[in-house]
């Protein structure tokens, strides 16, 4: 076999690998898949050319080229405690976590050089400035406020990075040592003076529905008292008509009448009140119609008896010397 045939035909292999690696290279560098929710900017000769969607894309191999891939998802991103001075002077420290996304990867690659960094130290500048305005205690107690003055802030001044602030929250308030321990102090004295004035307030609640019950229990019972005394009189009453009634239908005569009101009076003395006796005027012509009644009897069985026998008078005895 000749040498330079030999040669040629090592050289045509050579060749060949070395196309059939170029086509792979070019092949390789052309074809980029994008993730899902990430987006790839993409720059022709160090210009913008096009922001790459999530899937399959092509590429123009050594003139096109890919930065790196922009995260689009919503981002959470705690930053470390920030030393702030309040109103009243006094230095706390304050934890804040911020939620942002990247809604447009051009912007957040080229109008800011590292967005993380800027959304931290704006979010410090402007916790400073909220803060600095309010006292302690409104600093502990306007937490919604000062999260909505804060997510208002970063949104208007990162919305030109490509970013959109969704929440930003105050994740731990910390004051000095000195501070907790008179806050823990004043809450403390402000729990008892609590408990004591609910402790009263029961005892006169307790107070006030005893009084009440007592005072209804006094009540029902006068109630009753008046009911009972109102069935009794009129049980009384209506004894004392039906006696009257049955007197009027008997007819009685001024005698029988008489007999009864002479059976009635030991009765009323029978009663431990009756310590003074007054007799009414009808009294004495009772007592009068009654013993006209006997005398009238009397002399009606006199004049009704057999006439009695005269007897012998008895002679005298005479004297004994």
């Amino acid at each position: 076999m000749d040498i330079g045939a030999f040669i040629g035909q090592i050289f045509v292999v050579v060749l060949l690998i070395v196309v059939a690696i170029f086509v792979i290279v070019v092949i390789f560098r052309s074809i980029r898949i994008i993730p899902q929710a990430y987006a790839g900017v993409v720059e022709r000769l160090g210009r913008y050319q096009r922001t790459l969607s999530p899937g399959l894309n092509l590429l123009v191999p050594f003139i096109d080229r890919l930065r790196p891939l922009v995260d689009m998802r919503e981002q959470v991103v705690s930053f470390p405690p920030q030393p702030v001075i309040t109103e009243d002077n006094l230095v706390v420290s304050i934890d804040t976590v911020v939620y942002f996304q990247v809604t447009d990867a051009r912007a957040a690659t080229y109008e800011i050089a590292n967005y993380l960094s800027a959304v931290e130290q704006l979010t410090t500048t402007t916790l400073r400035n909220v803060v600095g305005g309010l006292n302690l205690e409104q600093a502990l107690t306007s937490r919604d406020n000062i999260n909505g003055q804060l997510r208002v802030v970063l949104d208007e001044a990162t919305g030109k990075w490509g970013l959109r602030v969704s929440r930003v929250e105050l994740k731990a308030i910390d004051p000095p040592h000195s501070i907790q321990d008179s806050m823990e102090k004043q809450m403390r004295a402000e729990r008892e003076r609590r408990a004591t004035i609910l402790t009263a307030e029961g005892s006169k609640q307790s107070q006030i529905l005893e009084a009440e019950g007592r005072r209804q229990a006094e009540i029902l019972k006068a109630e009753g008292d008046k009911q009972a005394a109102i069935l009794r009189a009129q049980g009384e009453g209506e004894a004392i008509q039906t006696v009257f009634d049955a007197i009027h239908r008997g007819n009685p005569d001024d005698k029988l009448l008489a007999y009864q009101y002479l059976q009635t009076l030991p009765k009323i003395s029978e009663s431990p009140s009756s310590k003074l006796w007054i007799i009414p005027s009808e009294f004495t012509e009772a007592m009068k119609t009654l013993s006209s009644g006997f005398v009238a009897k009397a002399a009606d069985a006199a004049r009704d008896a057999p006439p009695s026998t005269p007897q012998a008078p008895v002679p005298p005895v005479p004297p004994t010397s």
